[in-house]
């Protein structure tokens, strides 16, 4: 029996929109409805990296910190309101996550280019994989088609959010709450081969922690004294801090990684001959790491009618 066209365009829009509920991402979602998105994404990251080369990495713990907390749906962008109190001052986050204005700017430029159908959640699933990139890191395709929440709670980002002195055991316990295992736990940590981190969180490694390359130790105390100096930062990787690369496991395989978190992942654990291969194979590294951002980027994703696609990513439509 002949199918009308109408009828034909009514059971497409319910596939479509059955897929978006069953949280089905895909790389092509925009194809049509914002087909300059990947562009503005990329123009506006390549500007701020080349304002601040941090910004790269700034994004991508962004992302990170979004994805961990319920799943990535833009709660972490969201300010406080009076009827909850958000992620941005929970306690891994407070006085640490930056790059909200680039996210904003980023949104404004898409919401010109094609008003109220681009997620703040994918917005940031781009910017991330962009930064990585202009770091000279590895590129991936991103899964698209994330909606965004309308609320955050500054209570499940305490408890999901992994802290700067957790053990290994924490470590893994907690990504595989996310689905994730130890191999994507290792790989994505490497993401500390850029950005910085404050004193106030690598003080008790290089002061109480015997794990530790004692030249290391000496100079990081340098600019991080025993009593205060909390906000002073260090690098996170040693040798080449703004750029995306395996030297952050050769620095752990030299006992210098800069957190008590880090240096865990080699510490006579499950994990030292994978830290060995990344810090003697890039392409490893990298292979592993692509992986684990599509799996991160898959945890939870809020789609079809819970969520909305918010105008403005720091408040709810």
């Amino acid at each position: 029996m002949a199918v009308s066209c109408k009828t034909f365009v009514t059971l497409l829009l319910l596939s479509l929109l059955a897929s978006a509920a069953h949280g089905q991402l895909s790389t092509r979602f925009y194809d049509r409805t914002c087909p300059k998105l990947l562009g503005i994404v990329r123009s506006v990251m390549a500007q701020a990296v080349l304002r601040d080369r941090r910004m790269g990495a700034s994004i991508l713990r962004l992302f990170f910190h979004d994805c961990f907390v319920n799943g990535c749906d833009a709660s972490v962008l969201l300010d406080d309101t009076r009827t909850f109190t958000g992620e941005k001052n929970s306690n891994g986050n407070q006085n640490s996550l930056r790059g909200f204005e680039v996210i904003d700017a980023i949104k404004a430029r898409v919401e010109a280019a094609c008003n109220a159908t681009v997620s703040c959640a994918d917005i940031l699933a781009l910017a991330a994989r962009d930064g990585v990139v202009l770091l000279g890191g590895p590129t991936w395709l991103v899964p698209l088609g994330r909606r965004d929440a309308r609320t955050a709670s500054i209570f499940a980002a305490n408890a999901n959010l992994p802290l700067a002195s957790s053990s290994l055991s924490d470590l893994i316990s907690l990504f595989a709450r996310k689905g994730l295992d130890a191999r994507d736990l290792t790989a994505l940590s490497g993401a500390h081969t850029v950005g910085q981190a404050r004193c106030v969180n690598f003080r008790p490694h290089i002061y109480g922690d015997r794990n530790i390359d004692p030249g290391f130790a000496a100079l990081r105390r340098q600019t991080c004294p025993a009593f205060g100096g909390d906000g002073n930062l260090a690098p996170l990787d040693l040798q080449t801090p703004v750029w995306f690369d395996n030297r952050y496991y050769q620095n752990l395989v030299a006992r210098r990684g800069l957190l008590h978190s880090d240096q865990e992942l080699f510490n006579g654990g499950s994990q030292d001959s994978l830290v060995r291969l990344y810090s003697s194979s890039t392409s490893a590294f990298f292979n592993d790491f692509v992986v684990a951002m599509v799996k991160m980027g898959n945890i939870s994703p809020l789609t079809g009618w819970p969520g909305e696609i918010r105008l403005n990513c720091r408040k709810v439509n």
